[in-house]
This record gives C-alpha cells, sequence and structure tokens, in this order.
C-alpha cells in the first residue's frame, strides 16, 4: 500500500514519539479512526459539580428502592416513550 505524503508524515512523526507516550499516541489514533463520539467526550470540559451528602442520600435511596423492587419495568419505560416490542 502505498501512502500518501501525509500519512507519510503522520508515520515519522509516530517513530518520534517518546516510548512513554505511545500509549496515548495510539489510543488518539484510534479515536481518529473509530469513534467519533470519544473525541467529543476528551474535549468536553470535567464535571466539576461538588458532590453533596444530598447527593450521595438520593443515590442511597435510589438503590434501596430498586432493591425493594419498586424500580420502572423496561417495557413500562418503553410504552411510555412509545417504542413497540413487537
Amino acid at each position: 500500500m502505498e501512502l500518501t505524503p501525509e500519512q507519510q508524515q503522520l508515520v515519522e512523526l509516530a517513530a518520534r514519539v517518546p516510548l512513554v507516550d505511545i500509549p496515548t499516541a495510539r489510543r488518539l489514533l484510534q479515536g481518529l479512526i473509530v469513534d467519533p463520539l470519544w473525541l467529543g467526550l476528551q474535549a468536553a470540559p470535567l464535571d466539576d459539580e461538588e458532590f453533596t451528602p444530598d447527593d450521595a442520600a438520593s443515590i442511597m435511596e435510589a438503590q434501596a428502592s430498586f432493591a425493594r423492587g419498586e424500580g420502572i419495568p423496561h417495557e413500562e419505560i418503553l410504552r411510555e416513550f412509545g417504542v413497540k416490542t413487537d
């Protein structure tokens, strides 16, 4: 396979990447090739909202409710959003 000049330049740049940075470089290139969503996630700002005691209490309450079987069945959610499963 013959490489374009741009591809050849990438090969040359890759050869100059320090060994410790190769895993990072690989992930970056894989993201360009495989999953555009990955690129968007990498560019997204970190969630800097404080995790409060109220947040923790809400999560614990939801987990307890689910453990008691009080969750909403999947089929009901699908019906609510008009998704047909037949």
